[in-house]
């Protein structure tokens, strides 16, 4: 059974977070986080989703004024991709977004993640741009 929930900045399971954030999103691009970038983290929500109590996924919703809220660093354990996991983390925020006052989520997405995007009702915004070496794509959807 999956279980969703925020976890604190700072806190062990923040790290682990950070961990499989790195191992997925950043490695195999031959990145890392700056540690400046995580300690602006701290006014974020860290959402992760656990099974078994062994953290599986995990994403990080960004403020960016009063109606707008970016998802971003979306990660899931390769052995878990392609189970319905991303889907339960992304309606978990955009439902802890909604509670918390933001009409509008809004997300880079890369390329390869533009179709789960989409099933998701997001739409594509703009041009594509560069992020962390690869292309990206604005997507937002109206909560």
């Amino acid at each position: 059974m999956l279980k969703i929930r925020t976890v604190r900045h700072g806190s062990p399971e923040y790290w682990s977070t950070i961990d499989l954030r790195r191992r997925i999103l950043r490695i195999p691009l031959g990145l890392d986080f700056d540690p400046d970038e995580l300690e602006k983290e701290v006014r974020d929500l860290h959402v992760a989703a656990f099974s078994l109590a062994q953290l599986v996924a995990c994403l990080v919703l960004t403020p960016i004024d009063a109606d707008q809220i970016k998802m971003r660093q979306v990660a899931v354990e390769e052995g878990r991709q392609g189970k319905g996991i991303g889907t339960e983390l992304v309606l978990f925020s955009e439902r802890l977004a909604r509670d918390r006052g933001y009409s509008r989520m809004i997300l880079s997405a890369r390329d390869t993640a533009i179709p789960f995007y989409e099933r998701l009702k997001y739409n594509v915004e703009g041009e594509p741009f560069e992020e962390v070496t690869i292309p990206h794509r604005l997507m937002a959807k109206n909560l």
